[in-house]
């Protein structure tokens, strides 16, 4: 198979990688409910050193920067209670943190969740976050240039690899809200 975007040695539809994503992405995808068919979504194998964004691009293609989200999970607090959320920004972007996340969660402070609770919590590797098979009662905080995107590159759990998902998917997972000016 041919991936949508970006040029892959190995591209298959996701629900036939489930053995090469994390469990909590394959549940997802095993489980898929929404208007876009699972095989829709695309498994495409890269190698987990090249994972960052920028080491990505360079062996991957500069094209894909506008085409590619990171999803980074954060942490609002809010008199002594803690929210953990994912938000999906594009890669040429960075996540507002202290304004449009704080106002959304409605929390006093928000920031970067640590590495280890991030990875703890998602049951997902570091650089490699997917909003794909997040637990289930985070809120999912998309920037809607990423939903407007035909296809977009994400992690796929792991290092190793990386998910090609329609834009209007991200939409439709749970707990999602779409936001203007997430990503700035």
């Amino acid at each position: 198979m041919r991936a949508p975007i970006g040029d892959f040695d190995h591209a298959t539809p996701a629900p036939d990688s489930l053995d090469e994503l994390t469990r909590p992405v394959a549940d997802a995808v095993r489980h898929w409910r929404g208007s876009v068919p699972a095989d829709r979504i695309v498994y495409v194998d890269t190698e987990p050193e090249w994972a960052d964004t920028a080491v990505f691009l360079e062996h991957y293609g500069k094209d894909l920067l506008d085409r590619s989200a990171n999803c980074v999970v954060v942490a609002g607090k809010r008199g002594g209670e803690t929210t953990l959320a994912a938000c999906l920004v594009l890669s040429a972007t960075r996540v507002d943190v202290n304004g449009a996340v704080r106002r959304q969660l409605g929390a006093r402070k928000a920031s970067f969740a640590p590495m280890d609770t991030a990875t703890g919590e998602t049951g997902m590797e570091y650089g490699g976050i997917t909003p794909i098979g997040l637990p289930s009662d985070w809120p999912l905080l998309v920037d809607s240039a990423v939903v407007d995107l035909p296809y977009v590159l994400v992690g796929s759990g792991r290092r190793r690899g990386k998910l090609l998902v329609p834009g209007k998917v991200f939409a439709e997972l749970p707990n999602a809200a779409v936001l203007e000016g997430l990503g700035v």
